[in-house]
């Protein structure tokens, strides 16, 4: 029996909020403003998760267009950054997605439960409600029915800390990074930060979906002060991974005009083929320095590509968070992301899961320094931490082989 292969409708809604919009005002507004097209690049016979990919990538093509919406109030028209100890906007968005995505994916999957980042606890003790709830009632897709308060607050802990204990035994369950990079969904314009949900079934991830709404339709740059200062065509993306049927990425939806052809968007992703460590392009933890790492024994890092030597590897600065580097080596434009374990930090499952599938099913690795794959379930109550031994190694096969066996000597 398919387990996964449930569906409820979300119950009547009756509660009107007397300081909202109209139901029917904000039903229109969506129509107009918001319509998800989450077609999906392989056939349904191929993808035996096709229903919970379809409403994977529903779900946060709306969450992405939330952060978008939300963003907005951090900066003034010039592009300055508005109020910069004001943690607003980045606590209506995390709070927003993570409500907006559970319910999304709750409505047609019920039983399926989920670990995620946030709970409710500081949003309920704040003056924030209100506006989570707002954006929301906007971007979700339960036409005229009005959420309530407590709905969007039970939606949010559904993936809290304590809403579901697993046990030992292999689990099926969603994993949601709300926003991975917060810094960059804060710092600029055209800062990378991605939204990141995937489903894993009884131990294994077997779809992923990330959103990046500020991705560049040209590569980001190898200089930091370009990447930092030079303005950019933004177009925003959609990346999918989905066992046996590849990785893929298109446009996100309400980022295309009303003419643009969509039927055949989709692209097919691979990790790069460098094979030579010295001419690969790195990412790593923007809270590690590279002489942290093992490979600093044997290489040098410069963040310039203009000039490099054959003592140096490339240092790619172009993004903030661990899910929009899975994205950057997915899609063959950084060969390498890397990272240390450390001591006093926790690695978070939901920095990874939604990434290592994508690069899976793109070509590429994605183990622990030892090479052994990431287990999912070494914490057998919660699942919210995974244990690499060293740390995270995420590339091409190659580079795979030759980057092990240098950290294992460095």
């Amino acid at each position: 029996m398919d387990i996964l292969h449930s569906a409820t409708q979300f119950p009547t809604i009756p509660f009107l909020h007397p300081h909202r919009p109209s139901a029917s005002v904000r039903h229109l507004r969506r129509c107009l403003g918001f319509t998800v097209r989450s077609s999906l690049p392989f056939s349904d016979q191929n993808a035996k998760y096709h229903r919970e990919l379809r409403a994977a990538v529903d779900a946060v093509e709306r969450a992405c267009r939330l952060c978008v919406d939300v963003k907005q109030s951090l900066f003034s028209s010039d592009g300055r950054i508005l109020e910069k100890n004001d943690q607003t906007p980045v606590t209506v968005a995390d709070f927003g997605v993570q409500a907006l995505i559970s319910l999304e994916v709750g409505k047609f999957f019920p039983s399926i439960p989920m670990v995620a980042e946030e709970d409710s606890a500081f949003l309920r003790s704040s003056n924030l409600v209100n506006s989570v709830v707002d954006e929301v009632t906007d971007k979700a897709s339960f036409g005229d029915k009005q959420l309530m308060e407590a709905d969007v607050l039970e939606a949010i802990d559904r993936g809290g800390k304590d809403a579901f204990s697993f046990g030992r035994k292999p689990a099926t369950y969603w994993v949601l990074d709300p926003i991975d990079g917060t810094r960059g969904f804060v710092r600029g314009r055209d800062a990378l930060y991605v939204v990141g949900l995937a489903l894993v079934v009884e131990g294994e991830v077997v779809l992923g979906v990330m959103g990046c709404p500020n991705w560049q339709k040209d590569k980001p740059s190898n200089s930091v002060t370009e990447t930092l200062n030079s303005p950019k065509t933004l177009s925003g993306i959609i990346m999918v991974g989905h066992v046996g049927c590849g990785t893929w990425t298109k446009q996100l939806s309400f980022m295309l005009s009303s003419t643009t052809e969509i039927s055949n968007s989709w692209t097919r992703c691979s990790v790069d083929r460098c094979w030579l460590v010295h001419e690969a392009r790195f990412c790593s933890s923007d809270s590690q320095t590279w002489e942290s790492l093992p490979l600093s024994t044997f290489f040098d890092a410069t963040t310039d590509a203009e000039n490099i030597n054959d003592k140096q590897i490339l240092l790619l600065s172009a993004c903030c968070g661990s899910l929009c580097k899975y994205l950057m080596v997915a899609s063959g434009w950084a060969s390498v992301f890397i990272l240390r374990a450390r001591a006093q930090t926790i690695i978070k499952v939901w920095d990874h899961a939604a990434g290592m599938i994508c690069v899976h099913e793109a070509g590429g690795k994605v183990t622990d320094w030892r090479g052994n794959e990431l287990d999912l379930s070494v914490d057998q109550v919660e699942r919210r931490f995974i244990c690499p031994t060293g740390g995270v190694l995420v590339t091409n096969s190659s580079l795979h082989t030759n980057l092990l066996e240098l950290i294992s000597s460095g």
